[in-house]
């Protein structure tokens, strides 16, 4: 059976560079899209090329010409949206409304993977708090448009990128392991879920020839990665050898840093709220609506972050 062939929107992106390496990786035929508002950004020109080089086809398209993403998707069998929905890089959720119609148009697309990549929308959408709701809100508005136009889909959930959450300990900033005092949220026995990227990569393209996925959400949530944050600053100490002095953020007090920050960093405490204080990763079983990733695709060796924290441990 033929592979699939992919199109990545947000290609040069975080996420969208490791979907298009995985994608040439496990043989599709690949195609990103080659957008002209890059601009002089020479660093993702570079990566374009790069990808060219490996064998992927450069197509250009742009969300202020229709037409170009029209014809870009009907070059393609499945289309997968990367493009950044965090408040403290780009945010473009809404912009794949117009790709939603154009995949609608074209009428050939068999799937389309939606940019979402952390916690589950559908779950968090009617609960969460503002500000940072307005990144479920969004996410939930393209789910309907998808919906709406019967448009096959898979939605992927990947819970928290080891990059973001697992390198600092879950700190809130910088992306460094913090070298003598850590923040524990709580009593910090919230379970979560840290996922290395490129497994979020491998993952997402194997579900796109897969009907076990269609029309479902994929979660990853790989056992061993499901840990509190007390667990993974427990594991840094082990590999650095040293104990950090903890500090313990109440409730109370985690919610009211907020009034002095701007409305990214507002964003950003409203979503560590609903991860570390509330688990939104874990507090549920997966249903009939859903599938985890290390239970269908059993051959990927996924990153331990014990394994993960050794790049980060000297």
């Amino acid at each position: 059976m033929a592979k699939s062939k992919v199109l990545v929107v947000g290609g040069t992106g975080y996420i969208g560079r490791r979907i298009v390496k995985a994608s040439l990786e496990q043989g599709h035929p690949t195609y990103v899209l080659q957008r002209p508002e890059i601009g002089l950004d020479i660093e993702k020109v570079q990566m374009l090329l790069s990808f060219k080089k490996e064998g992927a086809h450069l197509v250009e398209g742009s969300f202020s010409d229709y037409k170009s993403l029209v014809d870009a998707v009907k070059r393609v069998d499945v289309v997968i949206c990367a493009m950044s929905g965090a408040h403290m890089r780009s945010h473009n959720i809404l912009f794949q409304l117009k790709l939603v119609e154009a995949i609608k148009e074209a009428g050939n697309v068999k799937r389309f993977l939606p940019s979402e990549f952390g916690m589950d929308v559908a779950r968090i959408a009617g609960h969460a708090m503002e500000p940072g709701r307005v990144t479920f809100d969004e996410k939930m508005t393209v789910r309907k448009a998808i919906e709406d136009a019967n448009i096959p889909f898979t939605y992927i959930s990947a819970n928290g990128f080891a990059g973001w959450f697992a390198c600092n300990l879950s700190q809130m900033a910088p992306l460094f392991p913090p070298k003598d005092k850590v923040r524990i949220y709580g009593d910090g026995n919230v379970k979560a879920v840290f996922v290395e990227e490129y497994d979020v990569a491998t993952y997402t393209i194997k579900t796109i020839d897969d009907p076990r996925t269609l029309n479902k959400t994929l979660y990853i949530r790989p056992p061993e990665n499901i840990l509190t944050q007390r667990q993974l600053v427990e594991k840094w100490e082990k590999l650095a050898g040293k104990e950090l002095e903890k500090i313990f953020i109440s409730e109370e007090d985690f919610l009211a840093s907020m009034k002095d920050l701007d409305f990214i960093m507002q964003v950003g405490v409203s979503h560590f709220y609903h991860i570390f204080y509330e688990g939104f990763m874990t507090n549920f079983e997966i249903g009939e609506e859903g599938e985890e990733a290390s239970d269908l695709y059993p051959e990927v060796k996924y990153t331990r972050m014990e394994e993960y924290m050794k790049n980060i441990s000297v």
